[in-house]
């Protein structure tokens, strides 16, 4: 096994120029699980009952499989990764990248769900759920560090109380898990 395929290597090893890999959502694959198990339980329940009450069909359970198929759709997370100046949000239906070096504007539009929402000079979008970025430190990091970039070359116009707002709420987060773990909650 090579020094490049070696996952414990250290990334200050690397060679300078040399872009950092991307990094990815770590929590990406439990939420999916669940994704899928709330799905699956819906289709359960759904032809357990069709089929308790005997009206159960073939055409009724393709319906029911397309209805868990949507919520799964639905339910289902996007995967966020962040590479050297992009950060990019791939969903079960589409993938939106946004040049993070070139960003224009960061908001935190008002609704229910909480999202950021980027958007860099090209006008393309991304939405990304905050919590991503608080349970993902590396991801918020390199956000955090291309969105200076961006601000420090005049792009970024609109969103740096938004991202000082996202960098607090990180922040408080992690001082209170580091309470937590050393008990002194």
């Amino acid at each position: 096994m090579g020094h490049r395929d070696d996952p414990s290597r250290d990334l200050t090893d690397l060679p300078a120029g040399h872009p950092a890999p991307p990094v990815h959502d770590r929590h990406w694959a439990r939420d999916v699980r669940s994704a899928v198990g709330c799905a699956g339980v819906l289709l359960a329940l759904l032809l357990l009952m069709d089929w308790g009450v005997g009206t159960l069909t073939a055409w009724r359970a393709v319906i029911w499989v397309v209805l868990a198929l949507l919520l799964l759709v639905v339910l289902c997370p996007s995967r966020v990764s962040a590479g050297e100046g992009c950060v990019a949000a791939r969903s079960p239906l589409r993938t939106r990248r946004v040049r993070t070096d070139l960003l224009v504007s960061a908001r935190c539009p008002d609704g229910v769900s909480q999202r950021l929402l980027l958007r860099d000079a090209f006008g393309d979008r991304v939405e990304i759920d905050p919590r991503v970025l608080i349970d993902n430190p590396e991801l918020w990091h390199r956000l955090a560090e291309d969105a200076r970039r961006a601000e420090a070359s005049g792009f970024l116009l609109c969103g740096t109380t938004a991202l000082s707002r996202v960098s607090a709420r990180i922040d408080g987060e992690t001082a209170q898990n580091v309470f937590k773990v050393s008990g002194l909650e």
